[in-house]
């Protein structure tokens, strides 16, 4: 909820019951000229947070620290006065902003609700009565409307700051505004929607009150990191495996975890409540209170679990095998906390601030660094270690060994990789290219990243007989723990596909059909070529040997990499025969209107592509986390609208 500015010749309750830095903000806000705010707007990249703040390059407004529920719980958690949102000149009516344009349109009740108004001059929205939308004017559909489109910009400045991915984001669909719908309908689910271009937030009635999925920073963190990841790794919809689908719950809950993490006031509150103990269940813990009490549940889910991949790998149920690899990173951010704690001998205040920031850089950062196609948790736990190498490559305080550790007693990672990746020392791993190009050529365009590729097939392993694709070119500044800036990164990735018959009564249906296996890989080099990371997704296309004859070093990898091509072909055709065979697969899923979804849907669907039936994960991703989840993906009920 909305800023705490003043209206013009109008003294309020509001007004007065503003904080005195909301008051000062508000003055700075009338002072500074439209064209110096538009000077420090374009300088804001080399600006840190709380100078942005100081120059009114943000702005301040009313959100609640997670929602109503946790608000009513325990009124140190009232609103979030330190809430600001990067001011930007674009901002409008809806409320509506360079990526995010909000559509109040009603589902159940067919009504399209006016948009909040924005007052340009103050840099404020309004109802339609002028009044300022904050904490004393909350229970009209535009405050709802500000407060889930003020959370969604914070989110996406998490992500697109130095300490995250370090550059701008693209969606997974064509164009550039995230749709934003707070009262989708009636029902208990929030979900985001590649297909309409939207995140929807429904509402239920629970104990005689209406709760609002739209109020919860929670569930618009969780939906948000969806649409994130969506963006940055469009192929993984195109994935038949479980754990592809719970890569993608983890990400929309460890970002409702680590945004909540930086919030000051809440890690002062979390300090005081736990004693400094982060063991014990907290509002950093524990997801979506207000949604889980529906259930008798004080929470949705919980990052408090002693799961185990082993305990979770062959469950059909994404959102129960997510919590391992939530887990896993909320065992690295406590232990992170405790060597702070106790090492340093820093305050409790001081070692949430930093466990707070060193894991952002651990878990966002990682994300550049997957493989473009059907992620696994050894794939991002690989990715956290490597992006924790690069950032703090002599790692004097062990950080390295304590993460290994927590990915091997979660059984995430096996001992013999573990042992190979703490032998592994050098940041900086060269691969000898046949044909040299500069690293700023390679990032110049996709023809020339290609060219690049192609004149490298030996030494990148890529099939001669690959229709090479580059399917995202891209260039970060990201910082170090010490906020300091990195060399630029460039992120290349590749794919091609290959064509796998279906051949056998285990693919139902599909016998007798042709379909796609996605290989390709992601390379991370630095400004002067330097290789930083490469993830590769390997397939069964015949692979260039060495021209001098067997025997040699790079025909061992080779080998090498053929073998793990053929594993991975295996590994598709038994997780699609038992997709199949659980009756998990349907038709291609059709939104309605602002992508309001139809009565079912299936988990994976399924559709032909110049003659070619493909397999992806269903496109409406939700916040349901039902025990019948696991029923809902054997097929033994109708599909739910939570994929």
């Amino acid at each position: 909820m909305p800023p705490r500015t003043k209206a013009p010749g109008r003294t309020t309750a509001s007004a007065a019951k503003r904080s005195a830095p909301a008051r000062k903000a508000a003055e700075k806000l009338k002072r500074v000229t439209a064209a110096a705010r538009i000077d420090l707007y374009s300088a804001r990249q080399y600006l840190d947070s709380s100078t942005l703040d100081e120059l009114t390059v943000s702005i301040p407004f009313d959100v609640y620290f997670q929602d109503p529920a946790v608000r009513e719980a325990t009124k140190a958690y009232n609103f979030d006065e330190t809430f600001t949102v990067p001011w930007e000149p674009g901002i409008s009516d809806g409320p509506t902003s360079a990526r995010f344009v909000v559509i109040d349109y009603d589902g159940t009740t067919e009504a399209l609700n006016r948009p909040a108004k924005w007052d340009k001059k103050d840099n404020v929205f309004r109802d339609d009565n002028g009044v300022i939308l904050d904490r004393n004017n909350l229970d009209t559909p535009q405050s709802h409307q500000v407060n889930v489109w003020a959370t969604l910009q914070s989110a996406l400045n998490f992500y697109e700051s130095g300490a995250g991915l370090g550059r701008r984001i693209s969606w997974g669909f064509e164009g550039n505004r995230l749709i934003v719908v707070p009262h989708a309908g009636y029902g208990e689910n929030a979900y985001y929607d590649r297909d309409s271009k939207s995140l929807q937030f429904y509402y239920f009635d629970y104990n005689g009150d209406r709760v609002h999925t739209c109020l919860s920073a929670d569930i618009i963190n969780h939906e948000f990191g969806h649409a994130v990841l969506d963006g940055v790794r469009p192929l993984y919809r195109e994935s038949v495996f479980v754990e592809t689908a719970a890569f993608h719950e983890f990400v929309g809950d460890i970002s409702a975890i680590l945004i909540a993490f930086r919030n000051s006031k809440l890690r002062r509150q979390i300090g005081e409540v736990t004693n400094g103990d982060l063991d014990k269940d907290s509002a950093l813990s524990s997801l979506a209170e207000q949604f889980g009490r529906k259930d008798e549940k004080p929470y949705l889910r919980t990052a408090l679990n002693k799961l185990k991949y082993k305990e979770v790998n062959d469950s059909p149920s994404h959102h129960h095998m997510s919590q391992v690899l939530t887990g896993v990173m909320f065992d690295i951010l406590r232990e992170v906390y405790r060597y702070n704690r106790t090492k340093r001998e820093h305050s409790v205040p001081q070692s949430l601030w930093f466990t707070a920031s060193r894991m952002q850089n651990l878990a966002i950062q990682a994300l550049d660094l997957l493989p473009p196609v059907d992620v696994t948790f050894a794939d991002y736990a690989e990715a956290v270690l490597r992006a924790e190498q690069i950032v703090n490559p002599t790692d004097p305080d062990g950080y390295r060994g304590m993460m290994l550790k927590a990915f091997g007693k979660r059984g995430i990672l096996e001992p013999k990789r573990i042992k190979k990746l703490a032998d592994e020392s050098s940041v900086l791993a060269p691969v000898e290219m046949r044909v040299f190009h500069e690293a700023r050529d390679i990032a110049s365009s996709p023809a020339n990243a290609y060219r690049f590729l192609d004149d490298n097939r030996r030494q990148l392993l890529i099939p001669y007989g690959a229709d090479l694709v580059v399917s995202d070119l891209s260039t970060a500044v990201k910082f170090t723990t010490r906020r300091r800036r990195q060399a630029k990164h460039i992120l290349l990735q590749y794919v091609w596909r290959e064509d796998v018959p279906l051949a056998g009564k285990q693919f139902g249906q599909f016998d007798g059909q042709t379909t796609d296996l996605l290989c390709g890989a992601t390379l991370a080099l630095d400004i002067d070529g330097n290789l930083l990371a490469w993830a590769r997704k390997p397939g069964i296309l015949p692979l260039m040997r060495s021209p001098t004859g067997r025997g040699k070093k790079g025909d061992a990898e080779v080998d090498a990499e053929a073998e793990a091509g053929v594993r991975r072909r295996e590994a598709f055709l038994t997780a699609l025969a038992a997709r199949i065979q659980a009756g998990s697969v349907g038709g291609v899923p059709v939104s309605g209107a602002l992508g309001l979804l139809q009565k079912s849907i299936a988990p994976l669907s399924s559709y032909v592509v110049n003659g070619t039936v493909r397999f992806g994960l269903a496109p409406h991703v939700g916040i349901s986390n039902h025990s019948e989840d696991e029923n809902n993906a054997m097929g033994d009920r109708s599909w739910s609208i939570s994929s």
